[in-house]
């Protein structure tokens, strides 16, 4: 289907105020621009927490969210540790605040935002690097935060559905702890010489928002060399096996040129027997999912995605 009205007019706003990343002198310079658009944070939560753990190259901010009191006992929640997007590049804590309190309402879970750090001051693998270390903390660290550790997810839109896909192999390879479900939305999976191979490269390449081009220079900034593509941890689909990897879930934009990247990964997940649902969001671009205050399409991909996490670790005490 062509992209949804409501969309285009919305993707027409924001190609005015949002940051053109391959036009700006600088990553400095676009983070500024992102910062200055002050997103609202729209929905109450129980309490928010800025804080710092400890990181492999000193402290990572996080930003805890505990859901409304009830005359339950909050212990034993789900758990969502979650990596903003923005190309490994841009956003921070502010960026996603939105997203994280609607995800914190809608599971009824303890949500931990991860400002991990950024290139291209930080190249890979920083990011990776505190996309773990603040998981295995949140393992760790499960009883003081209320959580369940048998029921932990990780999330991420974009790049960081990209670094979801990444800890979740390293949880399955390290075996430090066992996840329960991995969110990928949007996710950037291929950063290899194939990367630009996917029909919706093509079909997508300008016009929705995110551009082909503009993944060309978060890709730039972000990998220290060509040969990094190729490593797993940038690419989470050459990985030598998918097998034994959580539960996933994958929502994809139709309008989005990620698209098949996102939808290839899903079904190698499955043909290696990972438990996988792909949603295509018809009518939507890249970016659409935390929009649900005026994008129906974004109303509807949450509630797919939630009600996925709710049907996968759904206790008496959710």
């Amino acid at each position: 289907m062509p992209i949804a009205p409501d969309a285009a007019a919305l993707i027409e706003m924001l190609d005015q105020v949002f940051p053109k990343v391959d036009e700006v002198d600088s990553a400095f310079a676009a983070r500024e621009q992102m910062k200055a658009l002050n997103l609202p944070s729209q929905e109450e939560v129980g309490s928010v927490q800025d804080r710092t753990i400890n990181g492999p190259n000193g402290p990572i901010p996080v930003r805890i969210y505990q859901p409304k009191l009830s005359s339950e006992s909050i212990s034993g929640r789900i758990g969502v540790v979650y990596f903003h997007g923005g190309g490994w590049v841009i956003c921070d804590l502010d960026s996603h605040d939105g997203g994280c309190r609607r995800f914190t309402n809608a599971l009824n879970a303890i949500v931990i935002s991860v400002d991990y750090r950024l290139a291209p001051e930080n190249q890979f693998p920083a990011a990776v690097d505190d996309a773990w270390a603040a998981t295995q903390w949140v393992g760790e660290n499960a009883d003081e935060l209320g959580i369940d550790v048998t029921r932990v997810v990780v999330a991420g839109d974009s790049a960081g559905g990209n670094l979801a896909a990444v800890v979740a192999q390293k949880a399955r390879d390290e075996g430090e702890i066992e996840l329960a479900y991995q969110l990928l939305i949007y996710p950037v999976i291929d950063s290899s010489t194939t990367r630009n191979d996917y029909p919706s490269k093509t079909e997508n390449s300008t016009g929705y928002f995110l551009t082909k081009g503009q993944m060309e220079w978060y890709r730039n900034q972000y990998l220290p060399s060509e040969a990094d593509g190729e490593n797993p941890h940038v690419s989470p689909h050459l990985a030598s096996s998918l097998s034994g990897l959580a539960p996933a879930g994958i929502v994809t934009a139709e309008m989005d040129p990620l698209r098949d990247e996102g939808e290839h990964y899903g079904k190698l997940l499955i043909e290696a027997g990972v438990e996988t649902t792909i949603y295509r969001a018809p009518g939507m671009f890249h970016g659409f999912f935390n929009m649900e205050s005026v994008l129906p399409g974004a109303r509807d991909a949450q509630e797919v995605a939630f009600n996925l996490i709710k049907d996968a670790l759904t206790t008496e005490e959710t």
